[in-house]
């Protein structure tokens, strides 16, 4: 009776072994650390790999570093020009220091969700509508510069922000759609009286030309009488006033004169 009990307090002392060998030894995964409190104290930042632990004693916390995602729910909130507007985005940050995230802060993810919320309908609420849609990047840039000032304390690093959706009420959509096709035909207007004030310019400029050598009009106006005759169908009619085209009226009067001659006839004068 004796052996067997020995050997039953001895498969019970290996059991007990196994057990406390089993908890002495944690993995700790590449992209993770183990904070360790022993007896509720800070006793070191251990991993990645195995590390040894005294069961009962000592407490991981692991900490995971990788980059983590947080979506903003959209936040509803009146612009600077009274403008109700409702806005969601993703805040991207990474835990830099265990021992912060651990020590400083009860629960980080949930400490940065909060944060960004109330920071966003801040920016938001100091800003006009224009500026809201299309200024993104500075409500991007500013909301970082916020939320980075309030989680270095906690070792927890805001690597980006980006504001996902801007969404406006019907009503709003529509008006913003008519000022916009009003601007559209503003500038239309102003682009066609540039065009003519401009045009005008050109042509006193060509009238005083003209005026000055007369040839050059007469010149021109045949020219134009060519572009005319590539049309087929058309009939022409044409003053030929010696008042008003000297030169022209000249060889049309020479013309008739050398018709008349080579006819037996006398030109008149």
């Amino acid at each position: 009776m004796s052996l067997i009990s020995d050997v039953v307090g001895l498969v019970f002392l290996l059991v007990i072994i196994l057990i406390f060998v089993a908890l002495s030894f944690r993995i700790v995964r590449e992209w993770e650390r183990a904070v360790v409190l022993r007896l509720g104290r800070i006793l070191a930042l251990k991993g990645p790999g195995i590390i040894f632990l005294i069961p009962f004693v000592d407490k991981p916390l692991v900490v995971d570093l990788r980059v983590r995602t947080v979506d903003i729910p959209p936040q509803t909130t009146i612009t600077r020009d009274n403008v109700t507007v409702s806005i969601d985005a993703v805040v991207y940050y990474k835990v830099v220091d265990p021992l912060k995230a651990v020590s400083m802060v009860s629960n980080y993810n949930q400490a940065v969700l909060n944060i960004s919320q109330t920071s966003l309908r801040d920016i938001i609420g100091q800003m006009e509508l224009d500026e809201v849609l299309s200024k993104r990047e500075e409500i991007n840039k500013r909301l970082q510069e916020i939320l980075d000032s309030y989680t270095e304390a906690w070792g927890v690093k805001v690597t980006a922000v980006t504001v996902r959706d801007i969404r406006l009420s019907p009503d709003l959509l529509t008006a913003i759609a008519k000022q916009a096709e009003a601007e559209r035909l503003r500038r239309a207007k102003v682009i066609l009286s540039e065009g003519e004030r401009q045009a005008s310019t050109i042509l006193a400029d060509a009238s005083k030309s003209y005026q000055a050598n007369p040839v050059a009009l007469q010149l021109r106006f045949l020219e134009t009488l060519s572009d005319i005759s590539q049309k087929g169908g058309l009939i022409v009619v044409v003053p030929a006033e010696r008042e008003i085209y000297p030169t022209l009226s000249t060889a049309l009067a020479l013309m008739n004169s050398a018709k008349k001659v080579e006819g037996g006839g006398q030109p008149k004068t």
